[in-house]
């Protein structure tokens, strides 16, 4: 079974459905995710824009090399 990748403009506007009243259920099932993977969204993603999961994006990726270098 294929993995689907989600793009933070997508996980933030899923978030952004739930916050304007829509079951966890419904979504998850709507999108095709597991309820968990919702409520792993919510805690990294949770009150960003998308601009800010973008920055939290780069910021990671630079980490990330940084660490490889040591």
């Amino acid at each position: 079974m294929k993995r689907a990748r989600f793009t933070e403009e997508q996980i933030i506007a899923v978030l952004k459905e739930h916050e304007a009243g829509a079951k966890t259920a419904d979504l998850a099932r709507k999108h095709g995710i597991s309820e968990a993977t919702f409520y792993n969204w919510k805690a990294k993603y949770g009150g960003m824009d998308v601009s800010e999961a973008r920055r939290l994006k780069a910021l990671e990726d630079e980490n990330a090399k940084l660490k490889k270098l040591l």
